[in-house]
């Protein structure tokens, strides 16, 4: 393309944003224009990055309420990063400056997390002077839909396992951050810092809470049952879980009203299972985010090196 197209025209590269998207993204009409707006008023609109918002709800009628668990998981997930860019790195579907493109050669192609691992390139290679820019604006994706509902469980485990094999780019940052003396020692320790500790957090945190309370209970000593905090421990994880229900019904009223509009042959009584269905939260935190998270950090960690995996879209 640039040779057939852009030297052909002499299209200067810093008039060119280039949109990166995947296959089923479906793109809502004023993007386009947010996203213009969003780069003429940027602090450094060539050094910088912009992140519309992936709703996985394309499908969301056709699939079952574990992948529409899921997928609204995916969505608040991603929802919370516009609030936080800090944080963030690129993430699916996302756009950027072709003249930040064309000073680091493009992108890797021999990574599973291409699609932030672009972002730590264009940091790195700019000595950290590079943003991450909300568009607070969304686009449209799939849900994993496979034509069984065990395959259906298969895909989405395995795509949350290459989610989660993003680790892989905090080596990458961490090796260049040592490097590169360029970059502010300050912005390195805090960048590495954040990074490391959501990559941990991420399969820690859910089995952490899930044996917290009863595990000392049913492992403890007969000392520690004639302790207060033996006492104590059911009353406090009662209501944190008290707490944490009151979070559920949050979402449950949030991810309807972003939900699609109801098809004619779908029941009006599907609203209810939609709004029921996020008692599973507790069980898909741990099955379909700790667990594929430890098995990606571990396959990484002894060198099993994963490949790229598409995850397949059903309708």
């Amino acid at each position: 393309m640039h040779e057939r197209v852009i030297d052909v025209h002499a299209i200067p590269h810093k008039n060119i944003l280039v949109s990166i998207f995947d296959i089923d993204t479906v793109v809502y009409p004023d993007y386009f224009n947010c996203l213009v707006w969003h780069f003429l008023t940027a602090t450094h609109p060539y050094k910088s990055a912009y992140q519309p918002v992936p709703l996985f709800t394309n499908n969301l009628w056709e699939s079952s309420a574990l992948s529409r668990v899921m997928a609204m998981s995916s969505t608040f997930w991603q929802m919370i990063m516009q609030e936080r860019p800090d944080r963030s790195a690129t993430f699916s579907s996302h756009s950027v400056s072709y003249q930040a493109l064309y000073e680091i050669g493009y992108g890797q192609a021999n990574v599973v997390s291409e699609d932030s691992r672009i972002y730590w390139n264009l940091l790195i290679a700019n000595n950290g002077n590079f943003d991450i820019v909300p568009l607070s604006y969304p686009i449209a994706m799939d849900a994993t839909v496979a034509p069984t509902f065990w395959g259906t469980i298969k895909n989405i485990y395995k795509q949350h396992r290459r989610w989660t094999y993003g680790v892989e780019n905090w080596c990458y940052i961490t090796y260049h951050f040592v490097k590169n003396k360029s970059i502010p020692l300050k912005k390195r320790l805090v960048i590495g810092a954040l990074q490391g500790e959501g990559y941990s957090s991420l399969v820690t945190n859910p089995i952490m809470l899930f044996i917290l309370g009863w595990a000392p209970i049913f492992l403890g000593t007969r000392e520690f049952h004639e302790t207060v905090l033996s006492y104590e421990l059911p009353i406090m994880v009662r209501n944190l879980l008290i707490f944490a229900m009151f979070g559920l019904v949050v979402s449950a009223i949030i991810s309807l009203s972003l939900t699609p509009k109801r098809p004619a042959h779908k029941s009006r009584f599907t609203y209810i299972v939609m709004a029921l269905q996020w008692v599973m939260v507790p069980i898909t935190m741990i099955v379909f985010s700790a667990i594929p998270g430890l098995d990606a950090q571990t396959r990484l960690m002894f060198g099993k090196y994963m490949g790229f995996w598409v995850t397949p879209k059903k309708r």
